[in-house]
């Protein structure tokens, strides 16, 4: 069975589905410590380490907690604002500092295959030498890399998430090519198909645990409810009547653009008060819980909401109050989608 390791793990949505294709995850590294407790509910089998990479010394920590064992991949998804900043010819600037560790932890270890990922705009920056010059520093350690921008959506993630990858080979091994999409345009998993069977909870607000009172009415939701007797994380805001009303006038799938004159000023920026729409995927998931609605109800969607469309089954649980579960469910490479990326990579090594 091959070793991977998850570098900014958050989590665990990515280490999730590595596991579901057949990895075993040693270890999941992040500085949140209430995202590695829920990392650490979610993987049993794993090790989790609360550690700052930025610091000297975090490599050889990570050695030391890997137990001598080889490291066949590596995972990270580190912050990249430095480069937004500084530019290509100061990659080495201060502010870039987490995304050279995860360069020098790949150098370090040596494993077969590495995978990055970020949000998209890393690819375009400085017409693309950000991007090229990260493929040149892996290239240096020894692999070839492919790079991509993937939407989840394409892979059976009900949400039109888009993000780049860069995932490297050992030279010794080969290139890389990125699954097939299993998912078009025409076939795309609903916002409806992902949530339409939980419960509105319109009166209910504080139970931790419910109990589902419908049953599945989509393969997703089937999928979604495999092994879960009892549904967490289900736990609506009680939003004042005024707000209620605000939210009312968003129509289907519209923003904040179609509200009247007057309605809704103080909010005024791209995905400000959407409203899903029930007949197509979601927009990103965002690490907040305020600027998204219910493509019926007039409320913001739950934790376990968003975390279906982020195609987190319901026996995957967060742990947290209510901002730092929204967080952990936002920051998350959708489970599905790395189950995808695994598979294929799985064919490598």
């Amino acid at each position: 069975m091959p070793v991977a390791i998850d570098l900014f793990s958050g989590c665990g949505g990515f280490s999730y589905g590595f596991q579901q294709a057949g990895f075993k995850v040693l270890l999941g590294i992040d500085n949140d410590g209430t995202a590695l407790k829920t990392f650490s509910l979610n993987h049993p089998e794993s090790t989790v380490s609360n550690l700052d990479l930025s610091k000297s010394g975090s490599i050889k920590q990570i050695q030391d907690k890997a137990r001598g064992m080889k490291v066949d991949v590596v995972i990270a998804g580190p912050p990249c604002q430095g480069f937004s900043l500084t530019g290509p010819r100061r990659f080495d600037d201060k502010r870039n500092t987490l995304y050279l560790a995860a360069i020098k932890t790949v150098k370090v270890l040596q494993p077969k295959a590495f995978i990055i990922e970020n949000v998209p705009g890393l690819a375009a920056l400085y017409g693309g030498q950000v991007k090229n010059e990260i493929i040149r520093r892996f290239g240096a350690c020894g692999f070839n890399v492919a790079c991509s921008i993937l939407c989840a959506a394409n892979y059976g993630v009900p949400q039109l998430r888009r993000r780049v990858f860069f995932v490297g080979l050992h030279k010794e091994i080969g290139s890389f090519e990125f699954p097939p999409v299993t998912h078009t345009a025409d076939d795309y998993i609903t916002c409806s198909d992902a949530i339409s069977d939980l419960p509105t909870r319109e009166k209910i607000f504080g139970l931790e645990e419910h109990k589902y009172d419908h049953t599945p009415q989509s393969k997703y939701q089937v999928l979604m409810r495999k092994g879960a007797k009892v549904l967490y994380n289900h736990v609506a805001t009680n939003h004042k009547d005024f707000v209620k009303e605000v939210i009312s006038h968003v129509p289907e799938g519209k923003n904040y653009k179609a509200l009247p004159k007057g309605v809704g000023d103080s909010r005024k920026f791209h995905t400000a008060w959407t409203r899903y729409h029930g007949q197509k995927p979601s927009p990103t998931i965002d690490t907040g819980h305020r600027n998204h609605f219910h493509y019926e109800l007039n409320r913001v969607p739950t934790v376990r909401e968003n975390a279906r469309l982020q195609s987190f089954p319901d026996v995957f649980r967060f742990l947290g109050n209510r901002t730092q579960q929204n967080r952990q469910v936002g920051n998350a490479v959708p489970p599905m989608l790395g189950y995808h990326i695994a598979k294929k990579l799985m064919e490598y090594i």
